[in-house]
């Protein structure tokens, strides 16, 4: 993946649009909120100046083109004025209506899900990642073949969805499609393949795998390398780390853990990114003990939290596994609320305030933590006699990987298998 265009003069000018839906249910974040946030995902993709940024009120949705006419006028002067070359739209938005709104305003259009595609497009550096993020695009320019398709020269990681100097026209139809998607996920079966070897190699090692999970921006990628001394990309942006990152750590007490850095959640998620990442985040739904990380400084961190919550039960990871709640970015609040902060945290079992950036609180988390795995290996277990199909072998794998079978016999039908496991990990085994 190339770096982002470099210079000023070939920016895509870009304006950002957030229509505030009178009819919309989801009305838990502010539309300033909202806009705030589409403006920071526009700006973590290279080569955009944004050069401004609306909340459209919206009554409601039309279905031809989104807008009314007398908004599509207003804002096609503004675009025309302002020398405007794409046009993001914080929401979704149907290829009737994109292809629409492109020709009235002659500019290009992206919605959220096309702008959240090219981020981790441009982000995405292993190999899995890579498969996994075109497996998506893919999914997504299916559904939108009621218009053709331009596609950048690889200057930059996307898909080009963005549109820019020297393209070139792509004609696509389904088949075409779906063949590059079979193609796709013959690879990933490889690559696949290959990381499962890995991780029963690390399941065998009996070392507690600790997750660290948080909305986009959260500071997790920060308080990987405080806690590990790695390098991993960190800065104030959205979606800085794609890949997951594993890393060895020795707690105070000289417990070894794998420290795992996982993808940035964030609300409205596309869902083919949810399925194409499900395998990315296995470290998260194998954890022994999943962190949390919150900006406790930013205006909407209670509905970051609730959307991490929403997004951990869509990857089905089991509400029985242990978590700490960590509130990250203590050095961005009022000396006074921070200390207010703090004090709270610590009338709280299951939380820990932080500041990654300058290392405030991290030896009491590290202590918590290692409070945290004593209790899971003090976790009760319980004997079961499970029978598998043959063509169950998945399900089997897991089991052997998690080293938690003690017998095993083939019978005509398959296998039956005595576990002795914890209830967390029974649940972690119905959800597979």
């Amino acid at each position: 993946m190339g770096g982002g265009l470099e210079t000023k003069a070939e920016a895509t000018r870009a304006f950002v649009l957030h229509p505030d839906i009178k009819t919309d249910r989801d009305r838990a974040r502010a539309p300033a909120a909202r806009l705030a946030e589409a403006v920071a995902l526009a700006a973590a993709l290279p080569g955009l100046d944004v050069c401004g940024a609306e909340i459209a009120p919206l009554p409601r949705v039309h279905a031809g083109a989104l807008f009314g006419s007398g908004k599509i006028a207003e804002l096609k002067a503004r675009f025309a004025e302002e020398r405007i070359a794409l046009v993001l739209v914080d929401g979704p938005v149907s290829p009737v209506q994109q292809r629409n709104l492109e020709k009235e305003w002659n500019v290009k259009l992206l919605d959220r899900t096309g702008l959240i595609l090219e981020i981790f497009a441009d982000r995405a550096r292993t190999r899995e990642g890579a498969l996994q993020v075109e497996r998506a695009a893919l999914s997504y320019q299916r559904t939108r073949l009621v218009r053709a398709w331009t596609h950048l020269e690889r200057q930059r990681g996307g898909f080009g969805f963005v549109g820019g100097p020297g393209e070139t026209q792509i004609e696509a139809d389904r088949r075409a499609i779906d063949d590059q998607i079979v193609r796709i996920n013959r690879q990933l079966e490889k690559v696949v393949r290959t990381r499962t070897l890995h991780r029963a190699a690390r399941a065998r090692v009996p070392y507690p795998i600790v997750a660290l999970v948080g909305y986009t921006n959260a500071g997790k990628s920060t308080l990987f390398n405080r806690l590990t001394g790695a390098e991993v990309l960190a800065k104030d942006m959205l979606f800085a780390t794609l890949d997951p990152t594993l890393r060895g750590v020795v707690l105070p007490g000289g417990r070894r853990i794998i420290l795992s850095d996982t993808v940035g959640f964030i609300s409205d998620l596309p869902t083919q990114l949810v399925a194409a990442f499900r395998a990315t985040l296995e470290e998260v739904l194998e954890a022994d003990l999943i962190v949390h990380v919150r900006d406790i400084s930013h205006p909407e961190t209670e509905a970051q939290a609730r959307d991490v919550a929403k997004i951990l039960g869509e990857l089905g990871v089991a509400e029985t596994t242990p978590r700490i709640e960590v509130w990250n970015k203590l050095d961005l609040l009022p000396a006074d609320e921070g200390e207010a902060r703090a004090a709270a945290a610590q009338r709280l079992p299951e939380v820990c305030a932080i500041s990654a950036l300058t290392g405030t609180g991290i030896g009491a988390l590290l202590d918590r933590i290692d409070r945290q795995l004593e209790d899971v290996a003090a976790e009760p277990r319980r004997a079961e006699r499970l029978s598998l199909p043959f063509a169950d072998a998945r399900r089997r794998a897991w089991l052997h990987d998690a080293g938690i079978v003690s017998a095993e016999r083939e019978t005509d039908e398959g296998w039956k298998l005595d576990v002795l496991w914890t209830e967390r990990q029974a649940q972690a085994y119905r959800a597979i």
